[in-house]
């Protein structure tokens, strides 16, 4: 079984990052830190509190960065709202908030394990970034770092990067450098990661207490994708990463340099991965090229189907 932080701003994707965590019995979900990305701070943070509220999960929730390390915030209200959660009213928090903030929860958390904790970022990394800022060391603690961010070829905020990376690219690039075993599963990947229109509909007609509310959440999710991209379904991006967690084989990687670009306006954000090894540096990303969207799409649908069963 597998420690993991979920570090997120959900975020329909985020949101099923938790329910894939929660429903598997090859995760320990040791909490859950939030930052702001998708939508701003406060609204990240209640919808955490409020997914786990549906699912009965309760878990350690700590409040993160509201805003980027040097940079004004940027969100997402095209995908997911105004709300951040827009498709479903979920249940008010039921859950209360820890009264330290994630950078210290992450540390006291990684200071405190016998084993190394993997780290799952799944929105803007200025949280890991300020761990690393304020405990250089704590970095031996962390057994590896699997994001949802960048993207080889892919791009979705500009034409040269992804909106994770973008949001935060000062934070993304502290993250690359560290030295700590990364992989990054971006858009390459996660746009594949699709689940259909009509496994959607087959979510909605299951009428549990969590698929009555996830279908119409992914359905919004979906068709704002269909309206932006042309995606015949839903994206769903930050699962992904928990699934590589899972089942490793969900993904196929190549270990290559990554650099982040911050000094470009034109680039922002850009993920850029030495395929060819031009530069010579050597490696420090585990780049994911290739997913099994089939397996991938089992373990979304049999997560759904065992948090219904659990209340049914």
């Amino acid at each position: 079984m597998t420690r993991i932080i979920i570090d997120c701003d959900p975020g329909h994707d985020d949101m099923m990052a938790i329910m894939l965590a929660s429903a598997s019995d090859q995760i320990d979900l040791l909490g859950i830190t939030t930052v702001a990305g998708n939508q701003t701070g406060d609204k990240t943070f209640e919808n955490t509190l409020r997914i786990l509220t549906l699912i009965n999960e309760k878990l350690p929730v700590a409040r993160g960065a509201d805003k980027p390390l040097l940079r004004k915030l940027v969100t997402a209200p095209q995908f997911h709202g105004q709300s951040g959660l827009d498709g479903a009213e979920l249940p008010e928090p039921g859950i209360k908030p820890l009264n330290i903030d994630a950078v210290d929860f992450i540390i006291n958390m990684l200071e405190k394990s016998i084993e190394k904790i993997t780290l799952v970022p799944t929105g803007p990394l200025t949280n890991i970034a300020m761990v690393l800022l304020k405990k250089p060391e704590i970095k031996n603690k962390i057994e590896r770092i699997i994001l949802m961010g960048g993207g080889m070829h892919d791009s979705n905020v500009t034409p040269a990067a992804e909106f994770n990376i973008y949001v935060d690219p000062e934070a993304a690039k502290i993250v690359f450098e560290s030295g700590i075993p990364i992989t990054m599963v971006g858009l390459d990947v996660t746009n594949k990661a699709l689940m259909s229109f009509e496994e959607i509909e087959k979510i909605i007609a299951a009428d549990g207490l969590i698929s009555s509310k996830v279908g119409p959440l992914l359905k919004f999710f979906a068709n704002a994708n269909k309206k932006i991209f042309g995606l015949n379904g839903a994206p769903i991006h930050d699962a992904l990463a928990v699934a590589a967690v899972i089942d490793s084989s969900v993904i196929k990687t190549k270990f290559l340099n990554v650099q982040v670009e911050v000094s470009s306006e034109l680039t922002r954000g850009a993920t850029v991965v030495d395929i060819y090894n031009a530069t010579g540096k050597s490696p420090n990303t585990d780049v994911a090229l290739e997913v099994d969207t089939p397996k991938f799409i089992g373990f979304m649908l049999d997560s759904i189907k065992k948090l219904d069963k659990k209340f049914a």
